[in-house]
């Protein structure tokens, strides 16, 4: 009689197998439909991920219920890093996530953000202009600022008391304490002793749609306040994920014991 555990590897990884088909084929379709930048840099990871779950899928498959146990004992090599590799990264994002968060403006119904307030790798990893250039590609084709310019005919202190996402409130409008004066949500006029402030972000502030605030220091800030918050979903839902995973594991090591009994009973002359 077939062992449970056996039967719990292969219909685990046939529905494994089942799920990378959809990835891989909306990986190959990104690949032959993406026109922008952002499109572009997402097809790669989608098309790997699609690969490894149908790859790995495949050998888990074939090795609990053919009783191949070679290919068993890959698949548990893999899902042995994959449980390593998923819990460094939990500990990771916490600990990259754990500095950074927007100040309350006075008056003013939004945050602001400032990068140096963020943890050091992150930093870099914004700084980096061949980083930036994708992830402004990004922002710009995603229209972040778009609800702001339908609201052109607010009133300055309407838009004060708008609750802005960190991305919108540091890519689409200039800091505070540049002191520019509110001619609608998109244009602000620049004060005639802009010189005197030290904060970069005061020159980099374009009225042009395209520029904005897109290459500002508070962007980056507030696409790494969204960063934070959506790492730290991410490594919860992971904690999740690694339990099960390690379930999965346990139950593979049963089926590898089972296939060495089975193949050892089946070398001993019997059927």
């Amino acid at each position: 009689m077939f062992r449970l555990s056996n039967n719990l590897i292969g219909i685990m990884n046939f529905i494994t197998f089942l799920l990378s088909i959809p990835i891989l084929g909306g990986g190959i379709w990104l690949s032959t439909r993406a026109s922008t930048d952002c499109e572009k840099f997402l097809e790669k990871p989608v098309i790997a991920i699609g690969v490894f779950l149908m790859v790995v899928s495949l050998a888990g498959l074939i090795g609990a219920c053919c009783r191949v146990s070679w290919l068993l004992w890959v698949y548990l090599l893999v899902m042995f890093l994959l449980i390593v590799l998923l819990f460094c990264f939990t500990i990771f994002a916490f600990v990259v996530t754990n500095k950074g968060a927007g100040k309350m403006v006075s008056g003013k119904g939004y945050k602001e953000y400032r990068l140096g307030d963020y943890s050091n790798w992150l930093q870099k990893r914004v700084n980096s202009d061949k980083n930036w250039r994708r992830i402004r590609s990004c922002l710009q084709d995603g229209k972040v600022c778009k609800s702001l310019a339908d609201g052109v005919n607010e009133t300055v202190d309407q838009f004060y008391a708008r609750n802005l996402s960190p991305i919108q409130s540091g890519c689409c409008k200039p800091p505070s304490e540049c002191g520019f004066t509110y001619v609608n949500t998109t244009v602000w006029d620049k004060p005639t002793n802009s010189t005197t402030n030290t904060n970069p972000d005061c020159t980099t502030w374009n009225n042009d749609p395209n520029g904005l605030c897109f290459n500002c220091q508070s962007c980056k800030a507030g696409l790494l306040d969204n960063l934070k918050r959506d790492w730290k979903k991410v490594a919860i839902v992971n904690i999740v994920f690694l339990i099960f995973l390690i379930v999965v594991y346990t139950i593979g090591c049963c089926a590898f014991r089972n296939n060495r009994e089975d193949n050892s009973y089946s070398r001993k002359g019997h059927p």
